[in-house]
């Protein structure tokens, strides 16, 4: 079920939520479970059971985790981590396996006889299943008592608002939410008008960030993504800039809806985006992009690695682990690989250099002009990552590498814009350029808004924003109930 879905905005939501508060109290969580189960059953119902299998590891990993010690401990939680990783394994990573082992094989002049199995991926296979683990590992180093009650648990790794696409969260925060509000402990959820506009409020940003900006912006990346032979070097730079706020609003419109709908029903999700192209350099960016991913890996990949406590060599090893792997977290091909492994380059790059960028900015007057050296970082930090970018959407390293080339090969020329005002509706391209202009000046504002004390202004200000959100998608919105592009992994 999408969330720009006619069945979710009519149906579900609505429905879920007003059940929730008419509900006694001791009967909320089985509400919510049935209504998380619904949610990820309307995509293909049978791959509920593969997430049954991740429950009911980790469920019974952390009992057995908590009342164990010494080295049993530590087999239970490399048994949930085998049977965690192997389940992504097989289902995200065997085709890819297979393939390129075969063109390695075929290549050699051999045969190779191993089918592709034709495996199709779960839906937000890789988001619960890292959810999932983080509760083991922290049972394991003593930050969160195991969860007795395994509709609690089920519920914590299947609460529908981040389900399929985050945020990842840790149980030191939903779980324990979900604790606080469950039968026997006195707490009491109450309807409030307050944090139920602050939630709807923020789910009409999602909305407007997905269907009027991050669709529209997608026609277009299609267009010229989908033919990278057509185009010349300003028409694949226009798209790539394009597809950089296409995937931003898309991802992070799905995670201002995921934390909207938690928030009307009391829960508060861990923020995943802070204006993440406002950073002044590769490692802000990741300070500010999918927050939850990058503090996963940090705490649960590099920290264990050694982090940057170790010799300076083994430090840009763990970087580039950390990327690649992180690459290869998003999806079964070597593009993604590609992206991951520019990432920890561009850091391992920054580190390398930052002797000599401080001696250049010296020399050059620009630590006199604070205003100039952040505007200058801000726009090399978002060409690097837009450049990234074209590993990300290209279908094939073939592809990527056909972009990259036509984007320095070919002459930056006007008549490539006309060619592709050719192959689109004029107002279509006008309106998308012109409406992401104006959201480049939005986001921020928007977001230095939403953290003040009362975000949300009473009165006819109030009003005012929310029919300006609606009017806004209801006249500009690209409608057809588009998958979120994060969904796919």
């Amino acid at each position: 079920m999408l969330f720009n879905s006619f069945e979710f905005i009519c149906i579900f939501f609505p429905l879920v939520t007003a059940l929730y508060f008419l509900l006694p109290h001791r009967w909320r969580w089985l509400l919510l479970l049935v209504a998380s189960c619904w949610f990820y059953m309307a995509f293909v119902p049978v791959y509920i059971l593969i997430l049954a299998f991740t429950i009911g590891v980790d469920y019974f990993a952390g009992i057995w985790i908590e009342r164990s010690e010494g080295r049993k401990r530590r087999l239970v939680l490399t048994a949930s981590i085998v049977a965690n990783v192997g389940v992504l394994a097989f289902f995200k990573y065997f085709n890819f396996l297979n393939e390129s082992i075969a063109g390695l094989v075929r290549g050699m002049g051999f045969n190779y006889g191993v089918p592709d199995l034709g495996i199709l991926l779960p839906i937000g296979l890789s988001f619960h299943t890292f959810q999932s683990l983080s509760y083991t590992i922290e049972v394991y180093r003593r930050h969160q008592k195991a969860e007795h009650r395994p509709g609690i648990f089920a519920l914590y790794v299947m609460f529908y608002p981040q389900l399929v696409a985050g945020p990842i969260e840790r149980p030191g925060n939903l779980l324990n939410q979900i604790n606080a509000t469950a039968p026997g402990t006195g707490m009491r959820s109450h309807f409030s008008y307050d944090r139920t506009v602050e939630g709807l409020r923020q789910m009409l940003w999602g909305f407007f960030k997905k269907v009027v900006i991050a669709d529209r912006c997608a026609v277009v990346v299609d267009q010229v993504y989908g033919a990278p032979d057509h185009y010349g070097a300003l028409a694949i730079a226009l798209a790539t800039w394009l597809f950089a706020v296409q995937i931003y609003c898309d991802f992070s419109g799905y995670t201002d809806i995921a934390l909207g709908a938690a928030r009307v029903m009391g829960f508060h999700l861990m923020v995943n985006f802070r204006t993440p192209y406002l950073s002044r350099s590769i490692s802000e960016f990741w300070g500010r992009w999918h927050i939850s991913l990058s503090s996963w890996f940090r705490d649960y990949l590099y920290i264990p690695l050694g982090g940057n406590r170790v010799v300076r060599w083994r430090w840009y090893y763990n970087l580039m682990v950390v990327f690649v792997v992180s690459g290869l977290w998003h999806g079964a091909n070597w593009t993604y690989v590609i992206w991951g492994g520019l990432h920890g380059s561009y850091l391992i790059l920054a580190l390398v250099s930052a002797p000599l960028l401080a001696r250049l900015t010296a020399g050059t007057g620009l630590d006199r002009r604070p205003g100039l050296k952040r505007a200058l970082n801000i726009f090399i930090t978002v060409q690097l990552v837009s450049f990234a970018w074209i590993f990300f959407r290209a279908g094939t390293v073939h592809e990527a590498f056909t972009l990259v080339q036509r984007l320095f090969t070919t002459p930056w020329a006007w008549a490539d814009l006309q060619r592709l005002l050719a192959d689109l509706p004029r107002s279509m391209l006008d309106l998308t350029v012109v409406l992401v202009l104006a959201f480049l000046v939005m986001d921020p504002l928007y977001d230095a808004w939403a953290k003040c004390e009362k975000p949300v202004p009473k009165g006819l200000l109030g009003t005012t924003l929310f029919a300006a959100l609606l009017v806004g998608i209801l006249l500009f919105g690209y409608f057809g109930a588009t998958s979120f592009i994060y969904f796919q992994f």
